[in-house]
């Protein structure tokens, strides 16, 4: 499937807000596809993409060792509970997390770039570096997600030099800010259905540079608002496909030209439970987003919210949503921040 997406007028995805563009493009028609990729992230912030070249038997083992992991007994994914983690790593059970104040009735792992933990002293951001927590009772996990990670970081530095050649700048200008210690990060998670709560994950924004979602074939709920839009739009799979949006970071380095879109998860009142597994591609927490220099008419200005200010730096960022996110965690292992 080509990308069919024109620069003002997206199209092609189940529904016509949501463009569905083909990677292998590249090879053949670049300048089609970084117009396509342009026109998706300024007009929506989100779009299907296919061509990625992750066969589907390495797409069906990620979904299969998710469900693996829920099946767990509790006491196994309570082992490695984050509030153990100074660097927000690990097991959050159903409503252990917030969004916006509002409780998410969502169980989790965070998986993040596997190190050691940060010594001597500096900003509390860097804590977003560190050991994950890996369940005992299921060992290949770590061998899957990071293969899962080196894939998805490839994918993720293409689609970043696409944008940065169809705005007119060095494909590579971002490269050197993912090169050392990138601070990605892999959520595994389960909504589950038949629930009094509607809120799988409150409206929000992603606070990183990208990310590429990945949901089992039955999924639903997932929804956007387009920027100018007055209503929510759902965004169902489509097969052998991720669901791609832009964070933060992106926004801040294109002058509001790309759109950090809001967006939620809405629990299903029966069927089945809902499997995702997002891949946040975030640079090194030290990192200052590279500014592009748009013309002056592409500039639209960054969106300005007293409630959720944006910072320059990627640790600063993650930092205000982790710390938002976790109170617990926070509490228990920077009091001084969370007061």
């Amino acid at each position: 499937m080509a990308a069919s997406a024109s620069p003002g007028h997206p199209s092609g995805g189940p529904h016509p807000h949501i463009p569905v563009l083909d990677l292998s493009l590249l090879d053949t028609h670049p300048s089609r596809f970084d117009g396509a990729v342009r026109a998706a992230a300024h007009d929506v912030g989100f779009f299907y993409l296919t061509g990625h070249g992750l066969r589907r038997e390495r797409i069906d083992e990620v979904l299969a060792t998710a469900r693996a992991f829920f099946a767990l007994p509790q006491a196994d994914k309570d082992a490695i509970a984050m509030i153990n983690s100074p660097h927000f790593r690990g097991y959050t059970r159903l409503g252990g997390e917030l969004t916006r104040g509002a409780v998410d009735w969502r169980e989790q792992i965070d998986i993040g770039t596997e190190r050691e933990a940060p010594s001597g002293p500096g900003p509390d951001h860097r804590n977003l570096l560190g050991p994950n927590q890996w369940p005992a009772a299921l060992p290949e996990l770590r061998a899957v997600m990071e293969r899962w990670d080196a894939d998805l970081s490839r994918i993720s530095l293409t689609l970043l030099r696409s944008w940065a050649r169809s705005l007119g700048a060095d494909p590579r200008v971002f490269d050197e800010a993912f090169a050392t210690d990138p601070a990605t990060l892999i959520k595994i998670v389960r909504y589950p259905a038949g629930t009094a709560s509607e809120q799988g994950v409150g409206a929000h924004k992603d606070s990183g540079v990208l990310t590429l979602l990945l949901v089992d074939p039955d999924s639903e709920g997932l929804q956007v608002l387009p920027p100018g839009a007055d209503e929510w739009v759902d965004v169902p799979p489509v097969p052998g496909a991720f669901i791609v949006n832009l964070g933060e970071m992106l926004e801040v380095g294109t002058d509001g030209y790309l759109h950090a879109t809001e967006h939620r998860v809405v629990n299903r009142v029966r069927g089945a439970d809902r499997i995702s597994v997002p891949y946040f591609f975030n640079p090194a927490v030290t990192a200052r987003m590279p500014h592009l220099p748009l013309p002056t008419g592409l500039r639209t200005g960054i969106t300005a919210d007293p409630d959720n200010p944006i910072f320059a730096t990627y640790g600063e960022n993650a930092w205000k949503s982790r710390l938002r996110a976790h109170p617990d965690v926070a509490a228990r292992h920077y009091p001084q921040s969370a007061s």
